[in-house]
């Protein structure tokens, strides 16, 4: 007996919509296929739209309604632009019912995640890399607070932040789910990167004073060159910092990175409201450094890029400063130990000037808004989601089409200019005209070894398959996981690679993985000849509830397709895998992807064991 399966699909512009399209579950890959008739070619042409979300609000912070068109202007570059469709979003026209998918059978999962049709999403990132315990601790009680009194029908997630992101709530609206996750998901981790990493606010010198402290009169009867011993010193522990903020930052970037994949599959506005106890995305240079500027230039690259992937995915960023008010460093625990010449005291306010521009200029590129010096976080948060739910979207379609960094300006028009109104927008956005993605295969042979060198899109690939990860749904696919057989069995499955050092030990249980993705999301180059060339692959990882990689299995698929073939390959993309799991552990789980090469997109499920653990054996 065949077995379909009811796959959900989405146009090529992204309109959420569920479509009955039936396909073979357990046919293996075969190549290549479509449902374009023959002889017929489809060409598709997508404008280049700007759309910019514009808050206005009064004087004293109120959101303006009821503006028109033609009370805005926008310039690009400043070229005055047409506006071509305008539209005004309150909270009270956003709030709306949570759509729901048709029932699938056990076992069945899929990579799509159905959210309200109108937005806006907000996502509450906690911040444990960059942030104190002491202060994560803080952040945690204020959001006890804000969800006690969170407007019903906000559509909320939770992610937090350590070396890598987790997601800790998908999307939610229902008050009593969010108390739960802020009560028992938010976990306060040490981060190992930070030089106070529990908040104690004590600090303590460095090995250098004490050195220079110990040995201070050693060099007057010794005529040993103390000075450039301990000028040594401190420029190993000013390369060590660096290396520690850069560490950071990437893993910052990462993050960021892998959130604005995730968020762009879901339409309209986002709200990123990111608690963090420092901000380590600096795009100047850093005073406490001696070798400060280590980097600099990768990183303003990056931290362009990173702006430019949340603008694309129309996510307004919020950051919030954990640590709530600043306390002047001249009465700091390091001026009492003695600053005599105010070096500490004017390199904590540069570090702290150049910390704030940073979260203006990152609330700036993407049209939210930074939150400092205040106690009050519960209160800014709900402002932060208010006036990233009352806005205007503009959009518009540029006639520069060139590559580079482009400036957005949005004003009122007429007796409104003279008003005295704010307002919140994205104030520019990055041009890449080059064609994205890798042409090579990586494979997932990288997933197994986490100190190799990787690529940039391998990386992303690294980030997307780890366990607890957001799950980007840029490629549409369903998953059926069942057990192979109820018998347990002493060898792996055929094709199953594990890290070298901790291999697995029988007995096993060999699970079956079937799946069908969405053919329309692969990107195929058409070449002379008529033939079609792309590259895919299917990944299926097992991990332990702590995240530690045990097993993996997939497939590297090279494609080149003949009209014939090509017309195949629309009607469906599936694959066949089995992978055995440790007989007597069900504390496990699988990390499903489909990945397409050329543009480095992705889908991803991830299923736990427990839940398919206990259905009826696949039927041979």
């Amino acid at each position: 007996m065949q077995t379909h399966l009811l796959l959900p699909c989405r146009p090529r512009y992204r309109a959420l919509f569920l479509c009955a399209l039936l396909l073979p579950a357990t046919t293996p890959y075969a190549g290549a296929q479509s449902a374009e008739p023959s002889g017929v070619t489809t060409i598709r042409t997508e404008a280049q739209l700007v759309t910019v979300d514009v808050s206005v609000h009064d004087r004293d912070g109120r959101p303006v309604h009821n503006l028109t068109r033609n009370d805005f202007l926008v310039t690009e570059n400043n070229q005055q632009q047409t506006i071509r469709n305008f539209e005004e979003s309150t909270f009270q026209n956003l709030a709306s019912s949570r759509p729901k998918l048709p029932p699938m059978p056990p076992g069945t999962f899929s990579d799509y995640t159905p959210v309200a049709p109108s937005g806006p999403l907000n996502v509450l990132l906690l911040d444990s890399l960059n942030t104190s315990m002491a202060d994560q601790s803080y952040v945690r009680y204020e959001l006890q607070q804000y969800v006690k009194k969170a407007k019903p029908g906000t559509a909320v997630a939770i992610f937090g932040l350590s070396q890598r992101l987790y997601m800790l709530q998908g999307f939610n609206s229902d008050p009593e789910v969010l108390k739960d996750a802020v009560e028992h998901h938010l976990k306060l981790r040490a981060s190992s990167l930070l030089d106070d990493a529990l908040g104690s606010g004590s600090n303590p010198d460095e090995p250098s004073d004490m050195a220079a402290q110990a040995l201070s009169n050693i060099q007057e009867t010794s005529g040993l060159p103390i000075a450039s011993v301990i000028s040594n010193m401190q420029q190993f522990e000013s390369d060590e910092k660096a290396e520690s903020i850069q560490m950071r930052s990437q893993y910052t970037l990462d993050a960021f990175n892998a959130l604005a994949h995730y968020l762009s599959n879901f339409p309209g506005r986002k709200n990123l409201i990111w608690f963090s106890g420092s901000f380590p995305l600096n795009i100047l240079l850093d005073p406490t450094l001696k070798s400060g500027a280590i980097g600099l230039d990768n990183d303003k690259s990056e931290f362009q890029e990173t702006s430019s992937l949340l603008s694309k995915a129309q996510v307004a960023v919020y950051p919030m400063d954990a640590r709530g008010l600043s306390a002047t460093p001249t009465f700091s625990a390091a001026n009492r130990k003695g600053d005599p010449q105010g070096e500490r005291t004017g390199n904590a306010l540069m570090a702290q000037a150049s910390e704030h521009a940073t979260m203006s200029q990152l609330a700036d590129d993407t049209g939210g808004k930074p939150f400092y010096d205040t106690n009050d976080l519960a209160t800014s948060v709900q402002e932060a989601i208010d006036s990233g739910s009352n806005y205007y979207t503009l959009t518009y379609a540029p006639s520069n089409h060139r590559g580079g960094f482009r400036t957005i300006r949005v004003e009122l028009s007429g007796k409104l200019a003279a008003a005295g109104y704010s307002l919140e927008y994205r104030h520019g956005y990055f041009v890449d005209n080059r064609t994205g993605g890798s042409s090579q295969p990586q494979g997932t042979a990288h997933m197994l070894d986490e100190d190799a060198p990787v690529s940039e899109d391998a990386r992303y690939v690294r980030l997307a398959m780890a366990h607890g990860a957001p799950a980007p749904q840029d490629v549409l696919f369903k998953v059926r996981v069942i057990p192979a057989s109820s018998q347990p069995e002493e060898t792996l499955a055929a094709n199953n690679v594990q890290p070298a050092d901790h291999p697995l030990h029988p007995p096993f249980r060999r699970f079956v993985v079937d799946i069908v993705a969405v053919p329309g999301d692969f990107q195929l180059a058409l070449s002379n000849d008529g033939h079609r060339t792309g590259s895919l692959e299917f990944s299926v990882l097992l991990y332990n509830n702590d995240g530690k990689l045990l097993n993996t299995t997939g497939k590297l698929v090279s494609l080149d397709l003949t009209p014939d073939r090509y017309r195949q390959f629309m009607t469906g993309v599936n694959g066949h895998f089995e992978i055995s799991l440790p007989a007597k552990d069900n504390d496990l789980f699988l990390r499903i992807g489909v990945h397409d090469i050329p543009s480095n997109k992705m889908g991803v499920v991830e299923v736990p064991v427990s839940s398919v653990a206990k259905l009826a054996p696949a039927s041979h």
